[in-house]
């Protein structure tokens, strides 16, 4: 149950901000919004604010923000298109719609942004394994070590130790530790290590074969640090999920790796028993996902809509009616694939994986 809870939490916020993206922006431009909803399918509660009727509807996975005009058979009156989304110039409706994917990345941003504040877990740099006849174990490192310095540098987070390692790029390292009130200092030249990472590359990276004792402290970061920690954060996050679409187009990663729905649960729950911290995290990371997949140039999905827009400006004249619509049910057909794949995955990794 508290799995469930805890991604209704963070879909229903991220689906908030998404739909508020949209429904600001046209409110801005003075687009009239009949619909605001969270879920999709049929109300469960709804009260009309003004023109706007705000929904809480049955089927969690999305929400909409109905403009004057949309999906609508009547005759408007000439007040009513003078409102409309489709009466708006196009770059006001490129706006309104960006406006919903972009939320979701300045969201992310300022969930990093506060997570830094409160408190990111850390790796100190005490050694709770030497591997054995790796360059560590030679030079006589033992396990239990507190690293303090590496080449003059002093260290006090794992972080700091594994990337001043990596930036050497397999020059000998000198490394002082700290054993039993001694300090000890060791010259070590680096192995190197091949492997595959997260993206599906293979890559090699010098190594020293010691690994982290997983001794953690809380780190704080004041406004500044935080701002600036939070920023590199988002934007590796964003990096790292626009080069896994196209990894997963170029198959390097599997298309089993596609989690969908049931994962999503799974995830929240687990990431919420580990606290706030880590919870926030995932839903900043959710976002950025929400945010970067919705940008792509897919019909029916609001990149598929800003392809549209920035055609009318290039060429001057909107794409035809006909063009739009086979292209928005080509859109459906991968949207409904995507997400059946997603449901198998989830069926596969959770259901049928574990009776075997």
């Amino acid at each position: 149950m508290q799995s469930v809870i805890s991604a209704i939490i963070a879909l229903g916020a991220l689906i908030f901000i998404h739909e508020l993206g949209h429904f600001i922006f046209a409110k801005w431009f003075g687009v009239g919004v009949d619909k605001f909803s969270l879920g999709f399918g049929p109300k469960i509660i709804g009260k009309k604010i003004g023109e706007t009727e705000y929904l809480l509807s049955a089927f969690p996975l999305g929400g909409y923000v109905k403009m004057v005009g949309e999906g609508e058979d009547a005759e408007l009156t000439e007040e009513d298109k003078a409102r409309s989304f489709a009466a708006k110039p196009p770059l006001q409706r490129i706006v309104i719609v960006a406006a919903g994917p972009l939320f979701n990345l300045l969201f992310a941003y300022f969930i990093f942004i506060i997570v830094y504040m409160v408190g990111v877990p850390a790796a100190t740099t005490k050694i709770g394994e030497v591997v054995k006849d790796k360059p560590a174990a030679r030079a006589g490192v033992q396990a239990k070590d507190m690293v303090t310095a590496i080449n003059g540098k002093v260290v006090n987070r794992w972080e700091e130790l594994s990337s001043t390692i990596i930036e050497g790029k397999g020059q000998p390292v000198e490394l002082q530790v700290q054993r039993e009130g001694k300090t000890l200092n060791f010259r070590i030249t680096p192995e190197k290590r091949t492997a595959k990472n997260l993206l599906g590359d293979t890559v090699t990276t010098p190594v020293l074969g010691i690994v982290s004792a997983g001794e953690i402290v809380i780190d704080h970061f004041g406004p500044v640090d935080a701002f600036t920690k939070g920023s590199a954060q988002t934007w590796n996050v964003i990096k790292i999920t626009v080069l896994s679409l196209v990894k997963l187009v170029e198959r390097a990663i599997p298309l089993d790796t596609i989690g969908g729905p049931i994962m999503i649960v799974k995830m929240a729950g687990q990431q919420a028993a580990e606290g706030s911290v880590s919870f926030l995290a995932f839903v900043a990371l959710l976002s950025v996902n929400l945010g970067i997949l919705n940008l792509l140039p897919v019909p029916i999905l609001d990149g598929g809509h800003l392809f549209f827009y920035l055609w009318e400006i290039v060429f001057r004249k909107p794409i035809s009616p006909k063009a739009r619509e086979i292209a928005q049910q080509i859109g459906l057909v991968l949207l409904i694939s995507l997400m059946v794949l997603a449901f198998y995955n989830d069926i596969a990794r959770y259901f049928i994986g574990q009776n075997q």
